[in-house]
């Protein structure tokens, strides 16, 4: 290869690896305990992202406080201290408690997903210890009601006792069941607050009414808020990775706007004015979603979030939302809510015909979304779906799923392995020409491109097909990040979870620059594979560096993905060096053989040198 086709694949890779360290979320050590959601998020009112001033009583979060009494509450003060009710509600899928406190969802259990340092002899006894619980109770409430008093007061039904007149309190539902919880807060007389809960037993949503009676005098502006607090509970061993893809967003104006606390200290808000169709919040893999059923009742939203670290590298992100939301003048009001809360699977998601399949995220390249997402989405996830309905361990799957892919770049990869080559073969003719004309540098450059036309090589050739299966990689690459399917799913041997790193040895100390400090099996296997690899098709002797530094420098930054990513790109890596072995081993047959009219058209590069050509004695002519 020349100088120039060696360029284009030092910037290819140097792409690729930029790429890989900017989005490589930082590794962290094992944490031997689930840490405590304890931090409160803090309001910045100074950090507002656009130029309308937030909703109504955004920073009047858990407001109530009993200790004042009728001063603070104003005539929506209780002067009952009834004990705290808790419900129970266990479905097929789900296991929700209740609490009178506030009439909301205190805990939220998913009874098929496990926390990560949940062992496998655990039993249904200890079934709270084992399961994600989602709620960040100790932090802010899942779906309150907030609304300021024609008095003046801001009002947070967070800290409201209500009651419930539900006899039993623990319900089982099953298959098609469903069942209702109700909670009353009255006012005055014939004024009250009624929230209410029907709860199915074979889905992740509820749907959540708000029942407004005689209170078009009490609340002004006849607007109200619905309000989620603290965001969710972080349920992943690496809190670094799990803070990477936890985010607060909207479906707004028919695109989904996503806002994100990416750096440690970092608060940020925004308020969002007219159309609201859903509004989230999520971590890596779970999402809580507020869906109006009657999207025309919502006059806007508001989200704010920080990110804050804690002691052994741990992070976590924090998320207030709001939904404003107003109200007629009738005296009976009641407004229906979609409330899902539970995994981000695309095919669940998307049976609601809501755009929520947009919380799953298969990534980008350089804002090249719009490629990545539908070769994801339409391609690769159904055809790993497909392959699970067949093949049970997750593991395997990714092995058929790599040679399925190899074997559709197969023409793309032949090319490239094609062209790469016959630069190997016009490498000595190259080497005359340089030494033939070795004073005049620009000499050699204008013969060996009619080398190259001579013999119809195109020095981008091996380039070329790399680009094109760029976007199937990244794709691959957002795919096997983000997939719920692998969340504590084993392979075999030391591989007991795809959705984390494999690691093998502790070193003890972060290798600088990397932050590399547990050393995964696959990355390894990864990574030598990649030499082996380099070492087939690099023969030119000035690029014998890139064969040692690329594969390192992969390697390094593999060691912190997932085991599912990195066994997927050795695997393809071994099928590339059967292929590469079949090709130049077995049907080699390239041979360079000068081709019919050679100027006839000239190739890119070609005039490109000719261009420079020109410019160059142009320049010596003024000199002169």
């Amino acid at each position: 290869m020349d100088k120039q086709t060696t360029l284009a694949f030092i910037l290819i890779g140097a792409i690729l690896v930029v790429w890989l360290y900017f989005n490589t979320p930082a590794p962290v050590p094992p944490q031997t305990k689930n840490p405590k959601d304890s931090v409160t998020v803090q309001n910045d009112s100074q950090n507002v992202v656009g130029k309308t001033k937030p909703l109504i009583n955004q920073n009047e979060t858990n407001v109530l406080d009993s200790s004042n009494g009728k001063n603070s509450m104003g005539k929506f003060f209780s002067a009952s201290n009834q004990q705290e009710k808790i419900i129970t509600v266990e479905t097929d899928l789900l296991i929700i408690e209740f609490s009178s406190k506030g009439g909301n969802i205190k805990k939220l259990f998913l009874k098929k997903y496990n926390n990560w340092n949940s062992g496998k002899n655990d039993t249904n006894e200890n079934f709270y210890k084992k399961s994600v619980q989602l709620i960040n109770y100790s932090v802010g409430n899942a779906f309150d009601v907030s609304f300021v008093t024609v008095d003046g007061k801001a009002i947070n039904t967070a800290e409201l006792n209500f009651s419930n007149s539900q006899t039993h309190n623990h319900i089982n539902i099953s298959g098609k069941d469903s069942t209702t919880i109700s909670f009353l807060f009255t006012v005055a007389g014939d004024k009250y607050l009624k929230k209410e809960f029907v709860i199915y037993a074979d889905k992740y949503n509820l749907t959540a009414n708000v029942n407004l009676v005689g209170l078009n005098d009490v609340i002004s502006n006849r607007t109200f808020d619905i309000v989620w607090n603290g965001g969710l509970r972080f349920v992943e061993e690496n809190a670094v990775d799990e803070a990477n893809y936890s985010n607060a967003s909207v479906y707004y104006g028919d695109e989904q706007v996503i806002i994100d606390a990416s750096d440690v200290g970092e608060k940020v808000n925004q308020v969002f004015n007219g159309k609201v169709e859903w509004i989230a919040v999520r971590n890596k893999y779970f999402a809580s979603i507020i869906v109006p059923i009657s999207s025309s009742e919502v006059e806007g939203a508001y989200i704010e979030g920080s990110r804050k670290s804690f002691s052994q590298n741990g992070v976590k992100e924090y998320y207030n939302t709001r939904l404003s939301i107003p109200f007629a003048e009738n005296q009976n009001v009641t407004n229906s809510f979609l409330l899902y809360i539970g995994p981000v699977d695309y095919d669940n998601l998307k049976t609601y015909n809501k755009n929520l399949e947009k919380l799953v995220d298969f990534g980008s390249f350089f804002g090249l979304k719009f490629i990545v997402r539908p070769i994801a989405e339409y391609v690769l996830l159904p055809l790993f779906k497909f392959l699970h309905d067949f093949i049970p361990n997750y593991g395997f799957v990714i092995i058929v799923f790599s040679l399925i892919i190899k074997l559709v770049l197969y023409p793309l990869t032949k090319t490239s392995m094609k062209s790469m080559k016959k630069m190997q073969l016009l490498q000595p003719k190259i080497a005359e020409l340089k030494e033939k004309f070795k004073d005049d540098p620009q000499k050699v450059n204008k013969e060996t491109m009619k080398l190259y036309s001579t013999y119809g090589v195109n020095p981008a050739g091996g380039c070329l097909p790399i680009l094109l299966q760029m976007p199937i990689f990244v794709a691959m690459w957002g795919l096997f990040q983000t997939a719920i399917e692998l969340r504590n799913q084993p392979f075999a041997l030391w591989i007991n979870d795809l959705s984390k790193p494999d690691m093998i040895y502790d070193l003890g100390f972060k290798i600088p620059l990397f932050g590399v400090q547990f050393i995964s099996g696959l990355a390894l296997l990864m990574g030598i594979t990649t030499f082996l690899q380099q070492k087939m098709s690099v023969k030119d002797p000035s690029q014998k560096a890139l064969v040692y530094v690329m594969p390192i420098m992969l390697t390094f930054l593999f060691m912190s993905f997932p085991s599912g990513l990195n066994l997927y790109y050795f695997m393809f890596n071994v099928f590339s060096i059967a292929q590469q072995y079949y090709i130049n081993q077995k049907h080699d047959g390239t041979e360079l053989v000068p081709v019919k009219n050679p100027q006839k058209k000239k190739g890119f590069m070609e005039k490109l040198m000719e261009a420079a050509e020109k410019n160059a004695s142009s320049k010596g002519g003024k000199k002169k």
